[in-house]
């Protein structure tokens, strides 16, 4: 899965285009800051939970595999639906966690393939998804967005647990970054 498009690009691309390679980037930055939070928490820390109601990062990452697969493999690309959504909350498994990131990254790789391939005519194409009436393009935006907030959420978990442990994956290098707000977790 290749993570490097060029943005913002005014060599009449087109929108369809740009759109999904966007997304495809998107994605793949999201998976990136989960592996970085990930290689820093040791098996019990990825299954601490805050709570008794709330969520680990473990699950988490098995909730955004199943929602990529559902919503981008599947919904858009036309794989069969395996999704046990209550599953992957309830899960209390304790999975390594390399067993877990190679499950995300699959679903990832597997969402990243159906963009590559889409042709950009199809993004107003319907679809029905986990019983919701959409298009492609819908689809995509939503499971995407949903991705980047859950991997927001895991890195202030992981920023949580380890507190001053935390190693920031970028640190704002010069006057243009640091006054651009460009600090990424």
């Amino acid at each position: 899965m290749s993570t490097e498009y060029v943005m913002g690009t005014d060599d009449g691309s087109n929108p369809g285009e740009l759109y999904l390679a966007t997304a495809r980037q998107s994605l793949a930055e999201g998976l990136r800051k989960i592996e970085h939070c990930a290689s820093q928490l040791n098996e019990e820390q990825v299954w601490w939970r805050p709570r008794p109601g709330m969520n680990s990062v473990a699950n988490l990452m098995l909730h955004l595999a199943g929602n990529v697969r559902q919503w981008i493999a599947s919904g858009v690309g036309g794989a069969h639906d395996i999704r046990n959504r209550p599953e992957e909350f309830a899960d209390r498994s304790e999975l390594p966690k390399n067993n877990i990131l190679s499950m995300l990254r699959s679903a990832v790789r597997d969402a990243d393939q159906v963009m590559e391939k889409l042709p950009a005519a199809k993004l107003t194409a319907p679809r029905r998804i986990q019983g919701f009436e959409t298009t492609v393009l819908a689809g995509i935006f939503d499971s995407v967005a949903h991705f980047r907030g859950h991997s927001q959420e895991i890195v202030h978990m992981t920023r949580e647990i380890l507190g001053d442990k935390y190693k920031f994956d970028f640190v704002p290098q010069g006057a243009e970054q640091e006054s651009a707000g460009a600090g990424r977790a």
